[in-house]
C-alpha cells in the first residue's frame, strides 16, 4: 500500500515548546520537493508522547491539509490505553489521514494475547488502514512474529514497522505473512538490507534531514539495485548512527535547527542536544554531503 522513504517527521516547536506551525508547513514542502514518499506524523520522532490529544489531532489535520494528497500521510495514533488509541485513530481518520501507525502499548507490558486483542480491537473499531509498530527498545514489550501473523489476518491491518534492527526478525515476518502484510524498516542502519530482502520501505529518522538521498536509496533498494543503494547509503551511515547519540528526536531536531529549518524548541522531559555532540552531528551532516 505504501513504499519508499517515509519520514518519521519531527514536530517543530518554539522556545516555549509550543508547536511552530509555520516551520511545520516549511518542513512539509521540503519533503514534497525532495521526493519523500510519505509523511509519518505524530510518531516517536514527532514527540507524540508529550502532545495532548487536542494538539495531536490538530497537528495531524494540519499536515493532511498542507500535504493535500500530494503524498500519503500516515498518522501515529498508538497509546498504552486501547480506548485512547481508538480515539486517536478515529481522529486521524476524520482528519483524512491515509493510514495510522500504532505502536505497541508501552510501560504496562501486555502479554502477546493482550497485544493481539489491543490491535484487533482498534482495527475492528476504526476502518482505516493500520500499520503495527514494534519498537521494544522504547516500549519494553516485544510483539513476536506469531502475534504479527495472527494480526495479519485482519483486513485493515496492512503493515508493520519493525524497529528491532534485527534483519532476521523482519525476514521471518515477511516469510510467514507473505502478501497479507507489508514490512517496513524502523531502523535506518539496517533499512537498506531489509528492503533488499523484500521490505516495502523505511520509516526514517534520517529522512528528516536527507530526504532526497533517503528517497533515492530506498528506490534503488526496491528496484534490487544493491550497488546504487549501497553507494548512497554509505554517505548516510554516520547520520544513521549519530542521530541516536542521545534519545531520538533530540539529535535530529538539533540537526534541523543547525540547518536553519526549525527553531531549537523541544518539549520536556526531552532537552536540547548536549554541547559535546554538536560537532559529532555537524560532521555526520558533512559526510552526507548536506549543507
Amino acid at each position: 500500500m505504501f513504499s519508499g522513504s517515509m519520514v518519521a517527521l519531527v514536530t517543530p516547536m518554539h522556545a516555549d515548546a509550543s508547536v511552530d506551525e509555520l516551520s511545520l508547513a516549511k518542513l512539509l514542502e521540503f519533503h514534497v520537493e525532495n521526493g519523500t514518499d510519505a509523511i509519518v506524523v505524530m510518531g516517536t520522532t514527532g514527540e507524540s508522547a508529550t502532545l495532548n490529544e487536542k494538539e495531536h489531532c490538530h497537528t495531524i489535520k494540519q499536515v493532511v491539509d498542507i500535504v493535500n494528497n500530494r503524498i500519503p500521510v500516515i498518522a501515529g495514533t498508538g497509546a498504552n490505553s486501547t480506548t485512547e488509541a481508538i480515539e486517536l485513530t478515529q481522529c486521524a481518520m476524520s482528519a483524512g489521514a491515509d493510514a495510522c501507525l500504532l505502536v505497541t502499548p508501552y510501560y504496562n507490558k501486555p502479554t502477546q494475547e493482550g497485544l493481539y486483542q489491543h490491535f484487533k480491537k482498534v482495527a475492528e473499531t476504526v476502518a482505516i488502514p493500520q500499520i503495527l509498530y514494534n519498537v521494544p527498545g522504547r516500549t519494553a514489550v516485544d510483539m513476536l512474529p506469531e502475534t504479527v501473523v495472527r494480526l495479519a489476518g485482519i483486513s485493515n491491518i496492512v503493515g508493520i514497522k519493525e524497529a528491532t534492527g534485527d534483519l532476521s526478525r523482519g525476514q521471518q515476518i515477511m516469510a510467514e505473512c507473505g502478501d497479507k502484510l507489508d514490512v517496513y524498516s524502523g531502523d535506518d542502519a539496517t533499512a537498506m538490507e531489509l528492503i533488499l530482502s523484500g521490505a516495502k520501505g523505511d520509516i526514517s529518522v534520517t529522512a528528516n534531514i536527507a530526504p532526497k538521498a533517503m528517497h533515492e536509496m530506498c528506490a534503488a533498494a526496491l528496484a534490487g539495485d544493491r550497488e546504487t543503494a549501497t553507494a548512497i547509503n554509505e554517505r548516510l551511515l554516520a547520520l544513521h548512527d549519530k542521530l541516536f547519540v542521545e534519545s531520538n528526536p533530540i539529535p535530529v531536531k538539533w540537526a534541523l535547527y543547525e540547518m536553519g529549518m526549525i527553531p531549537e524548541g523541544i518539549r520536556l522531559p526531552l532537552t536540547t542536544l548536549n554541547d559535546q555532540y554538536h560537532d559529532v552531528i555537524r560532521d555526520a551532516i558533512k559526510q552526507a554531503s548536506l549543507s
